[in-house]
């Protein structure tokens, strides 16, 4: 029987389970989603949110020790109190969301990612889409302007060639080619010479 055997032990003493747990925590925190294995992920959700919970007090200076106390980690609980409060104040429960990815190549574990129920960061995320998008619609607009350039200057170089090439054309036709006399004279001198020695 399980009686009273809630949660896994994931296979670690208790200061390494609670060191783990106050880690994946504060990744989470601070980058909204983490990919861990499903059975850390489900470990996970229970701690955080119980932790998340505390935003819900009614005094804040409390709330924010409470969680200091747990997590230790200044950065993590400025970002649960000032920019994740308002989104969970209001809900009851169910901050977290896991996705299962599949097994990991090397040892064949589950793999999750485990992320926060957000509204803002898709809005961040699309204004970053945006950002780039505007960065890559400037990068064609530059690109089309060298390429306006450039034809350009491939038709100066063009004109130049053919300019050159006529030029070229002329100096020849004023300089008469010494090699095509030399073998019409070379042909006729040696066969008479050929048919002299024959009859000799």
């Amino acid at each position: 029987m399980r009686h009273r055997k809630k949660y896994s032990k994931l296979g670690l003493t208790t200061n390494q389970r609670k060191a783990l747990l106050k880690g994946l925590t504060i990744s989470l925190l601070e980058h909204g989603a983490i990919v861990t294995t499903k059975a850390r992920a489900k470990q996970l959700r229970a701690y955080a949110e119980r932790i998340i919970s505390k935003v819900k007090k009614e005094d804040e200076a409390h709330a924010r020790r409470l969680v200091f106390r747990k997590l230790q980690s200044k950065m993590a609980v400025k970002k649960l109190f000032d920019e994740y409060k308002e989104e969970f104040v209001n809900r009851p429960g169910g901050y977290t969301r896991i996705h299962l990815l599949g097994n990991r190549p090397g040892d064949a574990a589950e793999m999750a990612r485990i992320s926060l129920i957000l509204n803002a960061p898709v809005e961040a995320e699309v204004e970053v889409e945006t950002e780039k998008s505007v960065a890559k619609a400037e990068k064609p607009a530059k690109k089309t302007a060298k390429a306006k350039a450039k034809p350009a200057e491939t038709k100066a170089v063009a004109e130049k060639k053919v300019e050159s090439k006529k030029a070229d054309g002329e100096a020849k036709a004023a300089t008469p080619s010494k090699k095509a006399p030399k073998k019409a004279v070379k042909k006729p001198e040696t066969k008479p010479a050929e048919s002299e020695q024959k009859a000799e």
